[in-house]
C-alpha cells in the first residue's frame, strides 16, 4: 500500500500570493454554475408560461407540409396560476369544423405527473390522457402537450454554456438532457434572453443526436407590461413540416375563477370567456 508523501518541501510554501490568487480565481466546473442554469431556466419557464396571475388569448394555428399546403387550428386558451405554483389551462377549439367544440384542459405541478384531459365532441367522450402522452403531437402540429403547458425544471439536468448574440440581443445558452427516459428527445439546447428570459430559439436532439424540431420566436411584444411571443414557430426537421402560431388579443390579469377549469368545463366551455 502506497503511503502518502509527508516530508520535503511543500509547493504551496513557495508560492507567491499573485500565483495562489489565479489559481483559486480558475472557473472550477463546480455545482454553482448548475445552480445558476437551472435559476436561468426556471425564470425561463416563468417568463414564457407563467406571465400575470392569469392569461387569455385567441390563437391562430397553421400546421404546413412540406408542400406548402395548411391546415388551420383556431382556438382560446385561458390559464390561471395558483398560490403554490401549479398552473391550470383551458383549450376550446372553434375551428375547423372537425376539431369545433374540442376542449383540452391541464392541470400542471410541480415534481410530478400533469393532470391531462381531452374532451372529443364527435364521439361526447372525455379522454384523460397519460403521463406519455405528454410528448405526443399537440392536435397534429409540431407541438407537443408538454411544450404548451410547460416542462418540470428538475425533469432535466441543465449546464450553462456561456452567452451568445441573438435576434433579441444577448442570450444565455443552456443545454439540457432529461433525467431518465421522461422526454422524447435526448437533448436540448436554448437561447434565453438575458433581460426578457423568454426562449428565442430551442433546438431538439433525438437520442442519437440528430436535429429533431426547432423553436423560435418570431416576434416579441410587450403585452400589460409583460414580453410576450405572440409569434411562435415549431419546425419538425425530419419531417419538412412546421407549425405557425399567432397569438392574438392577449390579455393578462383577467380576473379567472378557478372554478372554470373544472372538468365540467370539459363538456360545458366557459361561454364568455371563449366567445
Amino acid at each position: 500500500m502506497l503511503k502518502k508523501e509527508t516530508t520535503g518541501p511543500s509547493v504551496w510554501r513557495y508560492a507567491t500570493p499573485l500565483v495562489l490568487l489565479a489559481i483559486v480565481s480558475l472557473p472550477w466546473p463546480s455545482s454553482g454554475q448548475n445552480l445558476a442554469a437551472t435559476e436561468i431556466v426556471t425564470r425561463s419557464q416563468e417568463a414564457f408560461h407563467a406571465a400575470g396571475d392569469d392569461m387569455r388569448a385567441r390563437l391562430m394555428m397553421r400546421l404546413i407540409n412540406k408542400g406548402g399546403r395548411e391546415r388551420l387550428r383556431e382556438m382560446t386558451m385561458l390559464r390561471t396560476d395558483l398560490a403554490d405554483g401549479d398552473r391550470k389551462y383551458f383549450i376550446y377549439f372553434h375551428r375547423p369544423g372537425d376539431v369545433r367544440d374540442m376542449t383540452f384542459m391541464v392541470w400542471t405541478y410541480r415534481g410530478r405527473d400533469d393532470d391531462r384531459w381531452l374532451f372529443v365532441p364527435a364521439v361526447k367522450m372525455v379522454r384523460r390522457l397519460a403521463a406519455d402522452d405528454s410528448r405526443s403531437s399537440f392536435v397534429g402540429s409540431d407541438f407537443t402537450y408538454e411544450d404548451v403547458s410547460g416542462r418540470d425544471v428538475d425533469a432535466d439536468t441543465h449546464t450553462l454554456t456561456g452567452e451568445e448574440a441573438c435576434d433579441t440581443g444577448t442570450c444565455h445558452v443552456i443545454e439540457s438532457a432529461p433525467v431518465g427516459d421522461t422526454a422524447e428527445y435526448g437533448r436540448k439546447v436554448s437561447w434565453i434572453d438575458t433581460v426578457s428570459f423568454l426562449p428565442v430559439k430551442e433546438e431538439y436532439y433525438d437520442r442519437r443526436g440528430e436535429l429533431a424540431r426547432v423553436y423560435t420566436a418570431d416576434e416579441i411584444r410587450d403585452v400589460d407590461g409583460y414580453p410576450t411571443a405572440v409569434r411562435r414557430t415549431m419546425t419538425n426537421v425530419k419531417k419538412d413540416h412546421r407549425t405557425e402560431v399567432v397569438f392574438d388579443d392577449v390579455a393578462y390579469d383577467t380576473g379567472l375563477d378557478e372554478g372554470l377549469f373544472a372538468e365540467r368545463s370539459l363538456r360545458r366551455p366557459p361561454s364568455d370567456w371563449i366567445r
